[in-house]
């Protein structure tokens, strides 16, 4: 239980660094009593598990592969975070049990510590698509879940109060540092009500609860169909968002969950209803994008490039020592830990959590060394070094804050010299922008309408 003596909350406070915005949708449904299953997607890797952690007060055990138990070291700090071994068929001879029986034998084993550890009202969260892929799609869940909570049922003969809770996971850029992130929790799905059919049949009893798991998860989740769809939705999104979402709350991103979905529904549907339309629009939407790109601009600088802003001028002139003063003494730090991820892995769902690690490395490291050398040579009196240090973090954000309204602002600055220069050029964005936009508006009056009708 180390990680919840002594590491839970470090990484509270690196996954709030980490993530601009963490929102919990039905946080009170995190914090039920237990016993409790909490049954996840699982499309960041070590993220995934973590954020269900820092939000709910009570431990969670968790079911991780039995790969991460192979090395002496990783077991101990699995262990330590109150993680559980589970045996798949993929990782056969890596290290555990290489026969199908000495499989089942070691996961029946693991299904008796989850027996326990519900019986004794404990949590535990489990990923029943039993791997980690970064995608907005639900891949087939395993009955292991469903398997476990009837199993710990059946031997309180369905009388121990077991809930199921669905945790949908819905990240907005989920290898981005400063990106968002939804958790979507489901009502709990109440275990003893599957006490007949499990009488009658488990296996069709595990089928039916893990049915009910997934209708819960899909409901709360973006899911994309393939990637290139995936692609062109969140193109929209980012580009039109503000158009299609005027009544967007800044203060939460159930908004912008909302809207992902709809297009994503939306599509199909205009497939369905006027394909050539929507080849069509799709082509002046690529040649659109190219052409902002070709111009180094973006659809916000394009919109806005007749309007400025003397306080934000300001505020970028006389911001830029604080800037500076940020940039000098948070760099290294801050881009070591994507240099590493670079190098260390290809695959997207990975790159999240090695940087959240190293990014627990390197900034305390980082500011300790800077503090004994600011100490050493040039303060010599601890409550200076320590306004230095204080100074740090606060000084990082700005600077991430100032470059991003920097670069905001070159963008607008390059489309206005566009519109000087060229503005032939600038009135056919223009152009093209104004067809794309009442394109959407039908489209999207369209689609509300005939889902009214339904």
């Amino acid at each position: 239980m180390l990680f919840y003596t002594v590491m839970k909350p470090l990484v509270q406070v690196a996954l709030r660094v980490f993530f601009r915005r963490i929102e919990v949708r039905h946080p009170e449904r995190l914090h039920l009593p237990g016993p409790l299953l909490l049954a996840g997607n699982h499309p960041n890797t070590l993220m995934d598990p973590l954020l269900a952690a820092v939000n709910r007060r009570q431990p969670i055990a968790f079911l991780a592969k039995s790969t991460f138990f192979v090395n002496p070291i990783l077991r101990a700090i699995m262990e330590s975070g109150n993680s559980i071994p589970i045996y798949r068929a993929q990782d056969a001879g890596q290290g555990g049990p290489v026969t199908p029986e000495q499989r089942a034998a070691q996961n029946e084993a693991t299904f008796g510590r989850c027996y326990d550890y519900l019986g004794k009202g404990g949590t535990i969260m489990i990923f029943p698509e039993g791997t980690s892929v970064s995608e907005r799609r639900l891949r087939p869940l395993k009955t292991g879940a469903a398997r476990i909570a009837l199993g710990a049922e059946a031997r309180h003969h369905f009388k121990l109060g077991l809930k199921v809770v669905p945790v949908a996971t819905n990240y907005f850029d989920p290898s981005k540092f400063r990106s968002d992130v939804l958790l979507n929790v489901a009502p709990p799905i109440i275990v003893a009500d599957y006490a007949t059919a499990y009488a009658q049949d488990p296996d069709l009893a595990a089928d039916q609860l893990t049915e009910a798991i997934r209708v819960a998860l899909e409901r709360r989740l973006v899911i994309t169909r393939d990637a290139a769809e995936d692609t062109f939705v969140q193109q929209i999104e980012r580009t039109f968002g503000n158009h299609l979402n005027p009544d967007d709350d800044p203060d939460t991103l159930y908004d912008n969950f909302q809207l992902s979905r709809t297009l994503l529904q939306a599509l199909p549907w205009a497939e369905q209803h006027f394909p050539e339309r929507l080849t069509a629009a799709r082509t002046q939407f690529a040649t659109y994008l190219a052409d902002l790109r070709r111009y180094g601009i973006t659809d916000e600088a394009l919109d806005s490039q007749r309007r400025g802003s003397v306080v934000g001028l300001l505020n970028l002139v006389f911001g830029a020592p604080v800037w500076l003063y940020g940039v000098i003494n948070n760099y290294l730090p801050y881009i070591l830990p994507s240099a590493v991820a670079k190098r260390a892995t290809k695959d997207v769902e990975f790159v999240a959590p090695i940087m959240l690690v190293m990014g627990m490395i390197t900034f305390p490291l980082a500011y300790a060394l800077q503090a004994a050398a600011v100490q050493h040579y040039l303060t010599h009196d601890w409550r200076l070094t320590a306004l230095y240090v204080l100074s740090l973090p606060l000084t990082g954000f700005y600077a991430l804050s100032y470059w991003n309204t920097l670069e905001a602002r070159l963008r607008r600055l390059r489309a206005a010299r566009l519109f000087r220069r060229t503005p032939d050029v600038g009135a056919e964005l223009l152009r093209q922008r104004a067809t794309l936009l009442v394109e959407l508006e039908d489209a999207r009056m369209a689609y509300l309408t005939a889902k009214s009708e339904v």
